[in-house]
C-alpha cells in the first residue's frame, strides 16, 4: 500500500530529530539501521527549525532520489530541508553555488569545470601532491612526536593543493580555514553563519577581480577565460564557484585523511596488510570512504512534483535528505557494514561522493590525495601510533562534514 505525506502531521513535534549522532566514529547513527529495516523512507524533524523532511536510508532509494530530475538541489525553493537557520531576508539574497543549481545552469557551469578534474589532469598533479605530502612529513619527523596529525598533515595538504589549483595565496590559509569551519558548523547562529560567508566572499571577490585583470595559470583564471566566450556566469557566480571549490576542496579531504589514519591505527592487522602490499591501497580508500561517508546530509533535495520512493509518495514541495551514510551501511549491498574490510569487493559501490549529476566533481583529486598521504605515512612512518585514547578524541558531531578536531600521534 502506498503511503503519503498526508498521513504525517505537518508539525515536527512528534518526529525524531535530525541530525542524529553516530554511535561511534566507524558507524552510522543507530536510528538509520532501524529505519532501513522498518521504515526506509520516513519523516524526521529538522533540529534547526522543527520542520519535517523525508529521510531516505536504503542504498537503492538514495540512488533513485539523487538520479531523479524531478527533485531539486535549489536551497531557495520552499520545502528545501535547511540544516542552518537562514532568515527569509538573507535567503532571498543568496546566490546559488553550483552545488545548489539545477539544469541548465548547473550543467553549464559543471561543463566548464570538468577539464580541471579529468584523470589526465589529476595524473599531472600527482608529483606536486607527493612533494607537498613529503614536505609535511619531513616537518613532522623533524619536530618529533607527539604531534597533532590534523594541523601537521591532514589540513595543510588539501589546503595547499586546492590553493595552488585555484590560485589562492596559501599564506591566507588560516583565515579561510576559519571561515570554512564556521560555515560547516550546525550550531552557529544565522548572524555568525552569514558573517563567515560574507567574509570569505569579500576575500574571494578581491581575488577574482585581480584575476580578471591579471590572469594566472590556475582554475579561476581559466574559468574566467572560458566564460568570456561561454558567458555562463557573472562575477558573483565566479565568486560563489570559487567558494565552493575552496571550502569543498579542503574541508572534506582533510577530515577523511585524519579519520582514515585513525581507522588504520585502530585496525593494525589491516594497516599491516597495506604496508605489506601497497597495491591494496586504492581498494582500502574506497572502504574508508564508505565507512565514514562524512558528508552524510550534503545531499539535501526538494521534490518538484509528486514522486514515489520505496512505496511512499513524497509530495511536491517536500524536503528530502538522501542519507549516504545510511546507504553505505545498507546490509543488502555491504554485508557486515559496520566492519572495516580493506578487501571488500563491493566497497566502490559507495555513495560517499554522491550520485548523479551532482556527484562530487573533485572525487578523483580526493582519491589521489588520500592515496598519497596514506601511502607515504605507511612507508615513511611505519611505527605511527595514537598518542591518546579514542575516548579523549573530539569528533565533529556538530558539523556538516564529519571528522575529528585533533588526532595526537607519535612513533
Amino acid at each position: 500500500m502506498t503511503q503519503s505525506a498526508d498521513a504525517t502531521p505537518e508539525t515536527g513535534a512528534s518526529l525524531p530529530q535530525f541530525p542524529m549522532r553516530r554511535t561511534c566514529p566507524f558507524s552510522e547513527p543507530r536510528e538509520y539501521a532501524e529505519m532501513r529495516a522498518n521504515d526506509p523512507v520516513s519523516r524526521a524533524a529538522l533540529k534547526v527549525n522543527g520542520k519535517p523532511a523525508w529521510l531516505v536510508t536504503r542504498h537503492e532509494h538514495v540512488r533513485q532520489v539523487l538520479g531523479d530530475s524531478r527533485v531539486s538541489s535549489n536551497l531557495k525553493l520552499p520545502g528545501y530541508p535547511h540544516q542552518f537557520h537562514i532568515p527569509e531576508e538573507m535567503l532571498a539574497q543568496v546566490r546559488l553555488m553550483m552545488l545548489n543549481m539545477d539544469a541548465p545552469e548547473h550543467t553549464a557551469q559543471r561543463r566548464m569545470l570538468i577539464p580541471e578534474f579529468t584523470a589526465r589532469r589529476i595524473k599531472e598533479m600527482r608529483p606536486r601532491i607527493q612533494e607537498i605530502v613529503d614536505e609535511r612529513v619531513d616537518a613532522m619527523l623533524a619536530a618529533g612526536g607527539p604531534v597533532d596529525l590534523v594541523t601537521a598533515l591532514a589540513l595543510p595538504v588539501p589546503s595547499l593543493v586546492i590553493c595552488e589549483l585555484l590560485g589562492v595565496p596559501y599564506e591566507d590559509h588560516a583565515q579561510f580555514e576559519q571561515w570554512s569551519a564556521a560555515m560547516m558548523n550546525h550550531d552557529l547562529s544565522p548572524a555568525e553563519y552569514g558573517a563567515a560567508v560574507q567574509a570569505l566572499d569579500m576575500y574571494l571577490d578581491k581575488l577574482v577581480t585581480l584575476k580578471e585583470d591579471e590572469p594566472g595559470d590556475d582554475l579561476i583564471s581559466r574559468f574566467l577565460e572560458k566564460n568570456r566566450t561561454e558567458q555562463v556566469a557573472d562575477h558573483v557566480d565566479v565568486v560563489t564557484m570559487a567558494r565552493l571549490m575552496l571550502v569543498g576542496g579542503h574541508e572534506t579531504t582533510a577530515n577523511m585523511i585524519a579519520l582514515g589514519v585513525l581507522a588504520l591505527l585502530q585496525h593494525p592487522e589491516q594497516m599491516a596488510a597495506l604496508q605489506a602490499d601497497p597495491g591494496l591501497l586504492p581498494g582500502a580508500i574506497e572502504e574508508l570512504l564508505r565507512v565514514f561517508s562524512i558528508s552524510d546530509s550534503g545531499t539535501a533535495r526538494v521534490a518538484l512534483e509528486d514522486i514515489e520512493v520505496g512505496g511512499v509518495t513524497i509530495r511536491a514541495g517536500e524536503g528530502i535528505l538522501a542519507l549516504n551514510n545510511a546507504a553505505d551501511h545498507d546490509e543488502s549491498v555491504f554485508p557486515e557494514p559496520g566492519r572495516l574490510d580493506i578487501h571488500r569487493k563491493e566497497a566502490r559501490s559507495h555513495l560517499a561522493f554522491g550520485y548523479g549529476v551532482h556527484q562530487c566533481i573533485g572525487a578523483n583529486l580526493a582519491r589521489v590525495e588520500l592515496e598519497t598521504v596514506y601511502g607515504t605515512l605507511l612507508r615513511r612512518i611505519p611505527g605511527l601510533r595514537l598518542a591518546a585514547g579514542q575516548d579523549e578524541l573530539r569528533f565533529k558531531d556538530d558539523a556538516m562534514v564529519y571528522g575529528v578536531y585533533e588526532l595526537p600521534v607519535t612513533w
